[in-house]
């Protein structure tokens, strides 16, 4: 999902392997994950994705003359959080050792390899230049060839 503060922003549902990097647009105050390479795309991530950080987390600390927040740890899973709060931040990502933070709180600039897309997601399909496919629009069937490998483990998303 993307935060209602950036669904004026061209946007495209994140795939298994793709490579993402934290981001504040310039149309907002909100950050949240570009794809490497292509920082005009919000890459919108569905509840159960999960992705892993290259290098520990960083987060904006709550009090703006403290240094940044170290996480601890590399693994999260996106979820959503205070959605009955409709002018709040939902996007957030729930850490391996339980620590809950909203992407809007993550500092610019860190990579992330989504790991896998939650049960029954379909991969995205490469858009045509310039075009993203909107919020809800069916996604193609995956193909064979859709298939993402890491590490010697295969990632294939089937629709349900």
């Amino acid at each position: 999902m993307c935060d209602y503060s950036l669904q004026h922003v061209a946007s495209r549902p994140a795939a298994a392997g793709q490579r993402l990097v934290t981001t504040r647009f310039p149309t907002s105050m909100t950050r949240g994950f570009t794809e490497v390479g292509d920082p005009a795309v919000v890459i919108c991530l569905l509840p159960g994705t999960e992705i892993a950080f290259e290098r520990e987390v960083k987060a904006v600390p709550n009090f703006p003359l403290m240094p940044k927040r170290r996480i601890g740890d590399r693994v999260a899973r996106f979820r959503q959080v205070a959605l009955d709060k409709p002018t709040a931040h939902h996007d957030a990502l729930e850490f391996a050792n339980g620590e809950i933070v909203l992407l809007t709180r993550l500092v610019e600039g860190q990579i992330a390899i989504v790991l896998q897309l939650p049960h029954g997601a379909v991969r995205a399909t490469a858009a045509e230049p310039g075009a993203t496919r909107s919020q809800g629009a069916p996604a193609a069937a995956p193909r064979e060839r859709d298939a993402v490998f890491l590490r010697g483990h295969a990632f294939i998303q089937r629709p349900e």
